[in-house]
């Protein structure tokens, strides 16, 4: 027997992947969808909870900066089944080294900032030092005792 699967109307697809309603048409018009979305009686797209689970997928592919083109292609390779798991492989390699030069990159990036933090934190806190009232000593004969209790003077 065939597993029923939710029918999810679009609003509570973008509700679930926080995409826009726009943005669920936009993928669907490039292609970006592994199955074709359905359509209800009434006209209106369908969507299962495999079209979600793939939105995900494709939710971290764009965020991490995979370019719709590629994005785009992997979903063909994955539309057209077995036996090209190489290229898909490959391309996944290629994006995956994108991310790892953009790691490197952001990681110098964040090393500057936070020198450049820590230089700031700083130079407020010698000015808020130099602002601080100066503490008076005690002077001779004042708050200090003459001697210390148990010995003579």
């Amino acid at each position: 027997m065939a597993e029923v699967t939710a029918s999810l109307s679009i609003g509570q697809v973008a509700e679930r992947t926080g995409l826009s309603v726009h943005a669920l048409r936009f993928y669907e018009q490039q292609g970006v969808f592994v199955s074709p979305v359905r359509r209800g009686a009434a006209g209106r797209r369908v969507y299962s909870q495999d079209d979600v689970d793939w939105l995900e997928v494709c939710i971290i592919l764009r965020a991490s900066g995979m370019p719709l083109p590629a994005l785009r292609r992997y979903a063909d390779l994955v539309r057209e089944g077995e036996g090209n798991e190489e290229e898909r492989l490959s391309l996944l390699r290629e994006h995956h080294g994108r991310v790892t030069d953009q790691l490197g990159r952001l990681a110098q990036c964040l090393d500057l900032i936070t020198f450049k933090v820590g230089v700031y934190e700083d130079l407020l806190d010698q000015d808020r030092r130099a602002a601080e009232p100066r503490r008076r000593r005690p002077s001779v004969g004042g708050d200090v005792p003459a001697s210390r209790p148990g010995t003579s003077a």
